[in-house]
């Protein structure tokens, strides 16, 4: 398992560079964390430093963002499935053709979807210090 601190907003960047370091070949990565221990903002940090030039927000009602690495050209998924309510409303939009296309795949709420996992998924979990700083172990 490997640990990164993030001390504040303004070390993100150092932490992102960090998790990018390294992702090896894996692909789809699960973002476990209470609501504002900072997935998006992780997830946000990430894609800028894999070369996203797009705005990055979370896509809490549209389910899906699908981003594009300006130095890579390699396409990115961000999904939030927080307000999913039953599994076959992500089966509906075809999300394990996402996870299997070889792309990046960056979940937040994964529980919600847990049984849809690949099997290599990369856990990565997000918890909040009594500091503010922020813990993410990657698994």
């Amino acid at each position: 398992m490997k640990t990164i601190t993030i001390k504040n907003l303004e070390t993100i960047g150092e932490a992102a560079k960090e998790f990018v370091a390294n992702m090896d070949d894996r692909t789809v990565f699960a973002f476990y964390g209470k609501m504002g221990a900072g997935k998006t903002t992780l997830i946000k940090a990430i894609c800028e430093e894999l070369g996203v030039q797009d705005t990055i927000n979370s896509p809490t009602f549209a389910i899906i963002n699908e981003y594009r690495s300006e130095t890579t050209a390699e396409l990115i998924y961000h999904f939030d499935f927080y307000r999913i309510n039953k599994l076959s409303e992500a089966e509906d939009i075809g999300t394990e053709d996402y996870f299997y296309s070889g792309a990046l795949c960056f979940i937040e709420w994964p529980e919600k979807i847990e049984e849809m996992l690949p099997g290599d998924v990369v856990k990565v979990t997000i918890t909040e210090n009594e500091d503010g700083s922020r813990t993410v172990e990657v698994d």
